[in-house]
């Protein structure tokens, strides 16, 4: 079985992980302090109107989701010595559970990024049938290097950056979804 991964978010209402803009309509109060992190730099706040081509639909439509398991990310932050929460937690999410959305893989290529502020090209985007989705099953060096040269600047870098994300358009149900620690190796079956 294949998984996706998501954070778990420290407050949530109900048993389902949901698109910023259906928590907006929702839950305001959590729509604003979710949204906060797109207003910490200049371009950023510009993602709540970006467009994802294919889905037809705006940035924060979907739900973002990994398809790395966290510890990759972890171990190669870790390694460089940048400071980071040893106990950050994931929905270790299968794929079915996706299966009933309309779902997308966003390359976020390094060639292809030119800043929050900048359409996605139409090439970074394709629609997938999720049942069939090979996950990562490696950190992209593209990311392994951002992360090396952001660190050697000292300033504070997105911990996502070059990795392909899975795009979901529709709620995913966590009832009962393992939760699993981001500093723990996933065990080799």
């Amino acid at each position: 079985m294949d998984y996706v991964y998501h954070m778990v978010p420290k407050e949530m209402k109900g048993e389902f992980l949901t698109s910023l803009n259906e928590i907006k309509l929702m839950h305001p109060e959590l729509y604003e302090t979710y949204s906060r992190k797109y207003f910490n730099h200049p371009e950023r706040a510009s993602l709540l109107l970006k467009s994802i081509p294919k889905l037809n639909c705006l940035w924060n439509d979907v739900i973002f989701l990994l398809p790395l398991h966290p510890y990759y990310v972890y171990e190669a932050l870790h390694s460089l010595g940048v400071s980071t929460k040893k106990d950050l937690m994931f929905y270790e999410i299968p794929t079915e559970k996706l299966v009933e959305n309309k779902n997308a893989v966003y390359f976020c290529n390094k060639e292809n990024y030119k800043g929050p502020a900048t359409d996605i090209p139409d090439e970074e985007v394709k629609i997938i049938d999720i049942i069939f989705y090979q996950v990562c099953s490696a950190l992209p060096s593209d990311t392994l290097a951002y992360f090396t040269d952001e660190h050697k600047k000292g300033v504070n870098f997105g911990m996502f950056a070059y990795i392909p994300h899975i795009l979901s358009l529709g709620n995913i149900n966590v009832k009962g979804i393992n939760k699993i620690n981001w500093s723990v190796a996933p065990v080799k079956t």
